[in-house]
């Protein structure tokens, strides 16, 4: 979960906030009492994508699941877990499970890259619990057999006059292809299913209660987890949130206006650079040449020396996007934007092609995982855990109305995905409570253009007294150690205490690391 900072098409939108799906709140398909025995055989974890480090201390284990909880005799898939264990164990409190989001991001390795920002009384008090989601990495991987491996490539900007013609047949085909590759199990790789999986992991574990820590799509999972085995919920943080009423169609529309309220922050840095730069002396100068220079790579993409690819407007966007999600990478965001006009001019520097070298780099794969694996449950989850308009009028004319309201997002967020022509979700979307146990902290950024605020808000007007939330004056996706101390003092005492904070307030104290 912290954090994820590179400037790789991969990992472009992997942090989008979408999430889920689900069954009633009192779903009980493997509602067994009592904590079993762990049963769990712990051993080295899978090999990681070569480069990538992996904590020697993490070990992991497999918990069998059921694919299908209808049919819970049936057919077993499985899913991997990492575990780094309390560091002081007569201070033991529990496990605290970990999700980085996503959707369909892998996260054997997420322990240890959160460990490193926790105080000692939450290190000493937890064993760190990290997975792999269903049919995600190395837990019975999906693939679609997707010609373009990235998650970023599914984003369907429209064409330059803004028309979706193309984007509905390359939703109509990808939805095809998933049909035809993954098949028909493919429905049952859902949010609902994967909070059931969870409680499979506590069983074998042999915890009573989990605690859980989700960013991004994991606030959804952890939102789920809780409403369908609130008895078996501890200490929950939900950061950079996805409302539950607005699964997925609802919540990608609210990123035009999240893009809108965030991308100030890099076009003042920007202009604070103009002089090096010279993409304008004023944040509204930067970006007017911005959205001048996307709609010129729309019209013509710029051929990238060295590469087979061109430089088109909607991976500009993609690259801004994922380069908003922390304050740190705002600096580097302006350099791709110089970049990126210089070569749209064909005088491109040495310095120009170093920063373009990094944002077209491969990421390397995980053994044993297929190339388009994020990707196709990235489409899994969004489209399988509720059902989108069939509509295709509609879609355009969204668009077009998207377009002129959010000209930085261009008309993407409105437009239509594979999920118009999916599959109908095996079920409806888990009905989220506002009522139950106090014991879920909300950590939400003003300018979180992955998540929005109103995102946030919306998941606390879900959970109502079932929760407190953090409010922070920040920009960036991540709350927890981004600069306030406000926030993470809030956080670590609820972990260490269990207590939440008796009112909702809001922190104003950010600093830059």
């Amino acid at each position: 979960m912290r954090k994820t900072r590179g400037t790789r098409f991969a990992a472009t939108l992997a942090v989008t906030a979408l999430t889920v799906l689900g069954v009633a709140a009192c779903d009980s398909a493997d509602d067994e009492d009592g904590p079993a025995a762990a049963t769990l055989t712990w051993g080295a974890c899978p090999a990681a994508a070569p480069g990538t480090p992996r904590d020697p201390r993490l070990t992991c284990a497999k918990v069998k699941v059921p694919l299908d909880y209808g049919r819970p005799d049936g057919t077993s898939i499985d899913v991997t877990i990492s575990r780094l264990g309390a560091a002081d164990p007569a201070k033991r409190h529990g496990v605290l499970l970990l999700n980085p989001g996503g959707p369909a991001l892998p996260g054997l390795d997420t322990p240890s890259a959160m460990a490193p920002t926790l105080p000692k009384p939450v290190l000493d008090g937890y064993d760190l619990i990290g997975f792999d989601p269903r049919g995600v990495g190395t837990s019975s991987p999906q693939s679609c057999g997707l010609d373009n491996p990235s998650v970023a490539g599914l984003f369907p900007y429209p064409a330059a006059d803004g028309s979706i013609d193309a984007n509905v047949q390359a939703a109509r085909d990808t939805a095809g292809k998933c049909a035809a590759k993954a098949g028909e199990n493919l429905r049952y790789f859902t949010t609902a299913n994967t909070a059931r999986d969870l409680d499979r992991v506590r069983e074998a574990l042999g915890e009573a209660k989990i605690s859980y820590w989700g960013q991004s799509y994991g606030t959804y999972l952890g939102t789920v987890y809780s409403a369908l085995y609130p008895d078996r919920t501890d200490r929950m943080i939900l950061e950079g949130n996805v409302d539950p009423a607005h699964v997925w169609a609802g919540e990608a529309a609210s990123w035009g206006k999240g893009m809108a309220e965030r991308f100030p922050d890099a076009a003042a840095v920007a202009a604070g650079q103009n002089a090096a730069l010279g993409l304008g002396a004023t944040p509204g100068e930067v970006t007017r040449t911005y959205l001048a220079l996307a709609d010129r790579l729309d019209h013509r993409p710029a051929p990238v020396p060295g590469t087979p690819q061109s430089l088109t407007g909607a991976m500009l966007r993609s690259v801004t996007y994922a380069l908003l999600i922390h304050n740190d990478t705002l600096p580097v965001l302006a350099q791709v934007w110089k970049a990126a006009a210089d070569l749209a001019d064909g005088h491109l520097t040495e310095a120009d092609g170093k920063v373009l070298q990094q944002v077209f780099a491969d990421t390397p794969a995980t053994p044993g995982v297929p190339a388009d694996n994020q990707a196709t449950m990235f489409l899994a989850l969004t489209c399988g855990d509720a059902e989108w308009s069939h509509d295709v009028a509609g879609y355009a004319r969204q668009t077009a109305a998207d377009r002129k309201a959010w000209p930085l997002t261009a008309g993407m967020p409105a437009n239509i995905w594979p999920c118009a022509f999916w599959p109908q979700p095996i079920e409806k979307p888990v009905t989220v409570p506002d009522r139950g146990a106090r014991n879920t902290l909300i950590l939400q950024n003003r300018r979180d253009h992955a998540t929005p605020w109103e995102s946030g808000i919306g998941l606390r007007r879900a959970l109502g007294n079932r929760a407190a939330f953090v409010g922070v004056d920040n920009g960036g996706h991540y709350v927890y150690h981004e600069g306030s101390a406000c926030a993470d003092n809030a956080t670590v005492a609820f972990l260490d205490t269990g207590r939440l904070p008796d009112k909702d307030f809001d922190c104003t104290d950010v600093t830059p690391h």
